[in-house]
């Protein structure tokens, strides 16, 4: 009675498989009535044993209905939970197997592009054919009218040497060619693009990610992803590692960072990074205005642990929202990072973005703390060659507070003690707040120093940093700054820990004397700036010359 209901065109592809004595593996998809398939298939092929392997439905009465159903015209069922040794010998007898294989294949997947957009997609197909020297063949079931049904077959993909991956992404494009045919038979209630859980980004996954040589990675649809920067200078440079993980996660990110307009100009320094918000005011709402009018973002990682920030991404409508419990915020974040369980030896700032991009799926046991490609070396020969004086940033601020800032009489002293013994040019960098300790020290240094500060905006800052050989300053933005433009820093450290937040990489010099009362983190010292006063002018201005000697 089906079968006067039901056409089928190309059979010859199945048959002339089959009776060559190969194996055959039918490449199902949740077209139309896909349920027909077990009843009709053994009528056109019943010569050779048929079989399928499915997974058990939570409900054990609706499963044991539909494996009765289905085993009724004889076709042999193999649950996947039971392994696939029956369904490899019944190939390798001769037989044919069928595979659903359009929906998401979760964890154990690999990851091909589906519709342009990558997708976890089952290599049980692939792995199959290779296991049996079967013949991979696709099969649709298409709607022909009332209570009509017309089944279409395509020819056998090449698997002459082709790998799981290959055989994998050429599945997905038959199932593409399927669905393109009567888009309104596919079961599209099925999200065939999950988004994974914890690990959405993907360089750890087991089969990992299968691109076809004629396709780019450019060419996908991309997985957007809105990074909420740190809202200070020195933690958003210390992040920078992070984002260069996550970029690195997955082959179709697209990275999107948001951060106060004050320093936004910062991460064009990161090539990692595809575009930028600028975030201006202080209103909550015209933040999320400014994420909504974006293109939608599939996921947010939110480095601050500020309640406003988890605001800002769960009114913009993010589906994934990803960050510490940080502040009040837990029931506003669907995936949390989890905080050490036992205290350990201390962890640098940038060590605690990693984890978030680790939670997430990237590698991270191999970053680099490297520097963008920048045109330094030119002036520092330059320098060298006609004799003029070597540039050196000194930062005699901080602005977190005064307990971080080294004396300015002894910056002078120890910049005029530099300048003695080489030809130098002092340019002072700062802030507005900065001006009278930067009159202070321009006074005592004369005209081997030129005041910039509060004259800078953030890219000439970075700017005058390019041109400077090295940079003398304290625990500030500016050190993380110059540190992610390959600049080497003597670094004064107090009342903070160096191995917190110590300026990344292996060309500075970090002096720091430890005292009984340090590290406090407090803004003010309340009693006698001890930590500050046991670094002497002499060890700056000799660490400060072991640099220029290199």
């Amino acid at each position: 009675k089906m079968a006067t209901r039901i056409e089928a065109e190309n059979l010859d592809f199945i048959h002339r498989e089959l009776r060559a004595g190969r194996p055959v593996v039918l490449i199902l998809s949740h077209l139309a009535n896909w349920e027909l398939f077990a009843h009709i298939l053994p009528k056109y092929i019943g010569y050779v044993r048929n079989s399928t392997i499915y997974q058990r439905l939570g409900n054990r009465f609706i499963d044991e209905h539909v494996r009765r159903v289905r085993g009724r015209a004889g076709v042999e069922m193999f649950d996947r939970k039971e392994g696939f040794d029956k369904a490899i010998k019944l190939l390798r007898d001769g037989g044919a197997i069928g595979i659903l294989s359009d929906q998401h294949a979760g964890d154990h997947g690999l990851w091909a592009p589906f519709f342009g957009r990558l997708a976890s997609t089952s290599p049980l197909p692939a792995l199959l054919a290779k296991r049996t020297r079967a013949a991979l063949v696709g099969v649709a079931i298409y709607t022909d009218g009332r209570a009509r049904w017309r089944i279409v077959i395509s020819p056998a993909l090449e698997n002459n040497e082709e790998s799981v991956g290959s055989l994998s992404a050429k599945t997905n494009q038959v199932i593409e060619q399927q669905i393109r045919r009567a888009p309104e038979d596919w079961f599209w209630v099925h999200n065939r693009w999950k988004t994974p859980r914890p690990n959405f980004l993907l360089a750890r996954y087991k089969r990992g990610v299968y691109l076809p040589p004629d396709l780019s990675a450019q060419n996908l649809k991309p997985f957007r992803i809105l990074i909420r920067s740190s809202n200070w200078l020195g933690d958003a440079v210390m992040s920078v590692p992070a984002v260069r993980a996550i970029k690195n996660g997955r082959r179709d990110t697209y990275i999107t960072v948001a951060a106060p307009a004050k320093i936004a100009s910062m991460w064009k320094l990161v090539s990692e990074v595809d575009a930028i918000i600028p975030l201006t005011g202080n209103s909550l709402v015209a933040a999320a205005r400014s994420l909504r009018r974006q293109s939608s973002f599939d996921a947010a990682i939110l480095f601050p642990n500020s309640l406003r920030v988890a605001l800002e991404s769960w009114l913009s409508g993010i589906p994934r929202r990803v960050g510490y419990r940080g502040h009040s915020r837990s029931w506003l974040l669907n995936q949390i990072i989890p905080e050490p369980r036992r205290p350990g030896p201390l962890e640098h700032q940038s060590s605690r973005y990693l984890h978030i991009a680790h939670d997430c799926g990237a590698e991270t046991s191999n970053i680099e703390h490297r520097t963008p490609n920048i045109a330094t070396a030119s002036i520092h020969q330059r320098s060298t060659i006609d004799h003029s004086p070597i540039r050196i940033g000194l930062s005699p601020g901080a602005e977190y507070g005064p307990a971080k800032r080294w004396l300015p009489e002894r910056f002078g002293e120890a910049a005029a003690a530099v300048t003695a013994r080489s030809p130098v040019q002092w340019i002072l960098l700062g802030k507005k707040n900065d001006a009278r300790i930067g009159e202070q020290i321009a006074t005592a240094l004369g005209e081997s120093c030129v005041n910039r500060i509060g004259q800078t905006t953030l890219e000439q800052l970075i700017d005058e940093l390019r041109q400077c050989r090295l940079l003398l300053t304290n625990d500030t933005g500016t050190m993380h700054l110059a540190a992610l433009l390959g600049v080497p820093t003597v670094a004064i450290f107090g009342s903070t820990e160096p191995r917190l937040t110590g300026p990344l990489g292996d060309r500075h010099i970090v002096l720091r004397h430890h005292v009984e009362c340090s590290p406090c983190f407090l803004r003010k010292c309340p009693i006698d700036f001890r930590c500050m006063k046991a670094v002497s002018v002499q060890e700056v201005a000799d660490a400060v010359m072991s640099i220029l000697q290199q």
